[in-house]
């Protein structure tokens, strides 16, 4: 009885901390510099004119 419960620790471990990684559909893809841009111009890190000059500087390299 005693190793069932360890098993079941086991179980509920791997369950924890290894399954949530692999989850299908999940996004694992790094975000886009244009994403990046975006998120910083919504938290106010950078200006409008900033945002435009390397949206324009981004789209170009395209």
């Amino acid at each position: 009885m005693h190793y069932i419960w360890w098993i079941v620790w086991l179980i509920l471990l791997v369950w924890i901390f290894i399954l949530p990684y692999n989850i299908p559909f999940q996004k694992s893809q790094k975000d886009s510099p244009l994403d990046i841009l975006k998120k910083r111009y919504a938290r106010g890190e950078i200006s409008k004119d900033e945002y435009e000059e390397a949206r324009k500087t981004l789209n170009s390299d395209r």
